[in-house]
């Protein structure tokens, strides 16, 4: 399972999120820095609202949302690259997910800390994604020692990492992150053995106050600290800023799904934001959901973007990949505006495909194999 990892600044909500989006309390949230020392883990149902839908149109039994794991992280100082705070284990924390989730702090509150002493959303990510930088140019200046002395012994792959690397480390030393560097699909294969921390998909979440929220939510621009971020996400890493309020999501925990709707409506907001983080996460994940109906069940699978047919198939069962034989599908808004399968198929939305589809998000799907 892809693991996103959530970090940022001390006391910006990272461990009151973790909570929110996990629905427990696993996360202590305190108002001191370094709450949180050693990771927690959790994992997360993906909101999906398709699957009640069908499960109407099946007579579903039960339903089978997919699901990814996040990780709340230690929160990380100015000088962790150079072991400063938690640093070291900071960073090889964040080493082992597959995206980040970085929180900041876009609301004023005199009673909770800011370890700067101030709020100021744009340099906290400064903050962050210089010591990503600074920890990824002392990994490729090591590895680079390495590889030479192998490429100048005439090994092609040494070689190929060092070109890389002469590429990369003037792009790092400007302050840019691994992810923003042109490469070609060659280069780019050779760079994810690197491992770099800048390297890493991020999506930004603006924590906001309960009474922000709503506000944020319609018109983002409208917050001065959240139009910053979305301006700064998008320019500076043609990434995602989202709204959220960590604080009001915590308060729902307890709450059945009827009274944490009601509750948020007496808010004046539909929905905290941790939904819309959720489902952003899990595309900037390069994951997809393909869906699976009938009486007993109506389920979500998790495929990656660009999957054939064969694969998806192989997330259910590896017989149904060695076994592959076709794959019946229609599209789900086909399939709910037909109303049922069969009307589907009478109006020529169900068609059968082969080992070459491309598996769609939101394809409904049954496979044919033979093992």
């Amino acid at each position: 399972m892809l693991k996103a990892g959530i970090v940022g600044l001390p006391n910006v909500g990272k461990s009151t999120l973790f909570n929110a989006v996990t629905r427990t309390r696993k996360a202590e949230a305190a108002n001191y820095p370094f709450c949180t020392i050693d990771p927690n883990v959790g994992i997360v149902m993906v909101p999906d609202e398709r699957l009640a839908v069908l499960s109407k149109i099946s007579g579903s039994q039960k339903l089978i949302p997919t699901a990814i794991e996040f990780v709340d992280i230690a929160g990380l100082v100015k000088g962790a690259s150079e072991g400063a705070g938690l640093g070291n284990q900071f960073l090889a924390n964040i080493r082992e997910t597959d995206a980040i989730v970085q929180v900041v702090r876009c609301f004023e509150n005199d009673d909770i800390i800011h370890e700067l002493g101030s709020v100021d959303p744009i340099r906290d990510i400064e903050i962050i994604n210089a010591e990503l930088i600074l920890s990824d140019i002392a990994a490729m200046e090591k590895r680079r020692v390495s590889r030479e002395k192998k490429a100048k012994g005439g090994d092609k792959e040494s070689k190929a990492e060092v070109e890389l690397m002469d590429k990369l480390l003037p792009h790092l030393n400007e302050g840019n992150p691994a992810l923003n560097l042109p490469l070609s699909d060659a280069e780019r294969e050779i760079l994810k053995g690197f491992f770099l921390l800048s390297d890493k998909r991020t999506i930004f979440a603006c924590n906001v106050a309960e009474d922000e929220l709503g506000g944020a939510q319609a018109d983002p621009d409208s917050h001065p600290m959240v139009a910053k971020v979305r301006k700064y996400a998008a320019e500076a890493h043609g990434a995602e800023a989202v709204v959220i309020s960590a604080r009001i999501e915590e308060e729902l925990i307890d709450l059945d799904p009827a009274d944490a709707k009601e509750l948020l409506a007496e808010m004046g907001v539909h929905d905290s934001g941790v939904s819309s983080l959720i489902r952003g996460v899990y595309h900037l994940l390069g994951l997809r959901t393909y869906l699976t109906t009938g009486e007993k069940e109506t389920r979500a699978w998790t495929i990656i973007s660009g999957d054939k047919a064969p694969a998806a198939a192989g997330v259910i069962h590896t017989d149904f990949e060695r076994g592959f034989i076709a794959a019946e599908i229609v599209h789900y808004d086909d399939l709910v505006a037909a109303g049922s399968k069969h009307a589907a198929k009478e109006a020529g939305k169900l068609r059968i495909e082969g080992k070459e589809y491309v598996v769609k998000d939101g394809d409904v799907v049954e496979f044919r194999f033979n093992v």
